[in-house]
């Protein structure tokens, strides 16, 4: 399945539309990452805790989005758009939302 953040495929041409999809993912922060990463940031670089939290609510939340373009008959997602949250006291939590349009491309 081709999923891309523009709305059009070069080269291809979209001959149904059917329609929103999306997918989530929340992930509880662990408290010793937290902490490690706390000490990361005070001192300098990157906080590979984090991004490996992100990456994996991100392949969650795209693959539920792939999972429902699927089940419509879809071998596309059009103009994907990915946002982060943190919810949650003390912002413990992480919430990934992606959603697209469905398609059927030539």
């Amino acid at each position: 399945m081709i999923l891309t953040t523009t709305h059009n495929i070069e080269g291809r041409k979209a001959i149904k539309y059917l329609g929103l999809v999306s997918g989530d993912a929340i992930l509880g922060a662990n408290i010793f990452r937290d902490f490690f990463a706390s000490i990361r940031d005070i001192v300098g670089g990157r906080s590979a805790a984090y991004e490996g939290e992100l990456r994996k609510a991100k392949d969650i939340a795209l693959g539920e989005m792939r999972e429902q373009a699927k089940h419509l008959g879809a071998n596309a997602i059009v103009g994907i758009d990915i946002d982060y949250e943190t919810i949650g006291a003390n912002a413990s939590m992480l919430m990934v939302s992606a959603s697209g349009t469905a398609v059927v491309v030539e």
